[in-house]
């Protein structure tokens, strides 16, 4: 037995689910010499059109015109068209279940509860999109959010999407200038914008923030203001308009225009901490099939059953979240604090509300185990089935405390993508076991593989993450790149003809994938490359140590590992505990993992999704400049990074 076992799907949760139907369906249809999903990825991967149009029907994708071809070109990345002639709208095929099952559960820390079925939720879009159909706004438009995770912001998305506008959303905890950054270069014609938020029970007013937004968005023609604390005073807003003002009753049906499938959806933005946002953007049809795929298939998710994901709507994991409205599941939307009023509000909130899928950050999980939360003694959590977890790689000892601490039967789905492609490369499968450190395995129908310099795949050994065929949620195009260079430079510049991530992995013997850390923040001491994440698993395992951050310094042709250790209360970073740290990094990663700086630091800069932002560090010790401070969670810190090595 693999001593890195931690989870073996039972015969009745692996024959069950909708994995295992959609691999006995194709096994059968093109007679493959088995049902298992590496012998079904490897076709997924080598029959792109087939596969990809097997996923439409199996998913039930709704469309007023069905397409006339798959792919034109299955061997062109970037470029390659998709499902050329469909015609669809993303909004009717999230809002195809009209009926009195619950849609959105609305949880706002403490002092908010909210439900709407999916009748109700239907109605209010049919109310907004009259509004907007008012007020000007057509296809192609764009229309912006300044909003926490609440009900509105889905109703907002699903009724300008099913006028053809195109949706792009950041949270009201970005500063001015972030906000500004991304929405300048997009230029929307509406802002939705809630007039505060609570965090850790305290009520923070956005309304003058607000201003200092719109007063540098001469593109805004009407503001749409979401009374949630109580405190909207849309009189004295440029252009606004209360929510319940906007959506009043119609009798105006809910028109679903039908768009080509890649039309714009959404526009999301790259993490902007080393210069302007890029700005994303992707269709409709890309955006839906994807997801569907990974809900449906690969995360098991059922219409009788709840999904939750702890994220802003800042996130991309939020847009990924919304699309199980096309399932007809149950959303929780949570928006606060997820430590409030302690670190076990949201598991709480798991078991009262009968979650399926529970989706959070390793950070998140890495905190539970720091607090001393057992999930265990909170409940048994009979109805969850996936601990879905991305943002940053998920460490062995987080592995090993969901099922030690939480739950022993739970397919525990770490997932890696992005923002880039809305989606995933790797994430989990109800059909295969899970391993210790391992992500279960590769996207159906992405051609996912381990690179080295040379572009030679590595089986076994530590390379960049690359896909190596096209598939439908790749951006169709950047805003303002009209030649396309700084999409192409983005993707293809290391590896021609294929898509270069800028992640550093290891595929396994399993065929299981161990995620290393952002490309351009792994470490090259004596020319030998190595990922961060590695450090961190040692590191943050130690009790002394609350969190770190780890860099690379050139010197004298040779790049030296620089530590950064934020300590735990009352701890001194002194020369015993310096020893320890080396002695546990060689140990348990090799010599060349050893830092030859450790330094102690107050914080560790985060970005506001929760990611940790090596570069920033990395650029201020070498005397460079950072650049859109404001997508920083915590820029502040930063400050003290500035000629600390000197």
């Amino acid at each position: 037995m693999n001593n890195n076992l931690l989870w073996q799907p039972s015969g009745t949760y692996k024959k069950g689910s909708r994995m295992y139907e959609f691999l006995s369906i194709i096994a059968e249809k093109y007679d493959l010499p088995d049902n298992e999903f590496s012998t079904v990825h490897r076709w997924s991967s080598e029959n792109t059109a087939e596969f990809w149009s097997e996923i439409w029907d199996f998913c039930g994708i709704n469309s007023s015109k069905i397409y006339d071809q798959v792919i034109d070109d299955p061997g062109k990345m970037p470029g390659a068209k998709w499902f050329t002639g469909s015609k669809l709208n993303f909004a009717e095929n999230l809002l195809s279940r009209n009926d009195d099952h619950k849609a959105l559960i609305f949880w706002g820390e403490t002092s908010v509860r909210r439900e709407l079925t999916y009748a109700q939720l239907y109605e209010e879009v049919r109310r907004v999109a009259a509004g907007f159909r008012k007020v000007g706004v057509k296809k192609g438009d764009r229309v912006a959010a300044f909003m926490p995770n609440m009900p509105e912001t889905i109703i907002g998305m699903l009724a300008a999407s099913s006028v053809g506008a195109i949706w792009s959303s950041t949270s009201p905890d970005f500063g001015i200038k972030g906000v500004l950054d991304r929405f300048t270069q997009i230029e929307p014609k509406v802002i939705f914008a809630a007039d505060g938020y609570f965090y850790k029970g305290k009520v923070f007013d956005s309304q003058e923030k607000l201003k200092g937004i719109l007063h540098d968005l001469p593109s805004i023609e009407k503001t749409i203001l979401v009374n949630y604390t109580g405190n909207a005073d849309a009189e004295n807003m440029p252009n606004a308009v209360l929510y319940e003002d906007f959506a009043r009753p119609t009798e105006e049906e809910l028109i679903f225009e039908p768009l080509p499938f890649d039309h714009p959806l959404y526009i999301m933005y790259s993490s902007g901490t080393t210069g302007l946002p890029k700005s994303i953007v992707h269709s409709a049809g890309g955006t839906l099939i994807q997801h569907l795929k990974e809900l449906v298939l690969h995360n098991n998710l059922q219409s009788d059953q709840t999904i939750f994901y702890f994220t802003t709507c800042g996130w991309m994991m939020w847009n990924w979240f919304v699309s199980s409205l096309a399932v007809g599941a149950t959303l929780v939307l949570y928006d606060g604090n997820p430590f409030y009023p302690g670190p076990e509000a949201l598991l709480q909130m798991a078991d009262e509300l009968g979650i399926t899928l529970f989706g959070t950050s390793a950070k998140y999980i890495a905190s539970l185990e720091a607090a001393g939360v057992k999930p265990k003694e909170i409940s048994g959590f009979p109805s969850l089935k996936v601990i879905a977890s991305t943002g940053s790689p998920l460490t062995k000892e987080s592995f090993e405390y969901v099922y030690r601490d939480w739950k022993t039967d739970v397919q525990l789905s770490s997932i890696a993508g992005g923002t880039d492609i809305v989606s995933c490369f790797v994430l989990g499968n109800p059909t295969l076991p899970v391993y210790l450190e391992e992500i279960q395995c590769k996207g159906l129908g992405m051609d996912v593989d381990c690179f080295d310099d040379m572009g030679n795949s590595l089986v076994g050994g530590q390379g960049e993450l690359v896909c190596k065929k096209p598939f439908p949620s790749m951006p169709v195009y950047f805003w303002n790149d009209e030649d396309g260079k700084k999409y192409h430079d983005a993707y293809f510049d290391e590896y021609p003809g294929i898509w270069h991530h800028g992640d550093f992995i290891e595929i396994t013997e399993n065929d299981g994938i161990i995620m290393l850390g952002r490309s351009d923040a792994t470490l090259n001491p004596q020319g030998v490359r190595i990922g961060t994440a590695e450090i961190y698993t040692v590191v943050e395992n130690m009790s002394e140590i609350e969190d770190s951050v780890v860099i690379g310094k050139k010197e004298e042709g040779d790049e030296l590992v620089v530590l950064f250790v934020k300590l735990a209360q009352g701890v001194e970073l002194d020369d015993e505990l310096i020893k320890k740290i080396a002695r546990n990094i060689r140990t348990n990663c090799s010599p060349r993992h050893v830092p030859a700086i450790i330094r102690q630091v107050p914080d560790v800069p985060y970005t506001i999704n929760g990611k940790k932002v090596e570069v920033a560090v990395k650029k201020i010790v070498h005397g460079q400049e950072v650049k859109n401070k404001d997508a920083l969670a915590n820029p502040e810190c930063l400050d003290f990074y500035i000629g600390i090595l000197d």
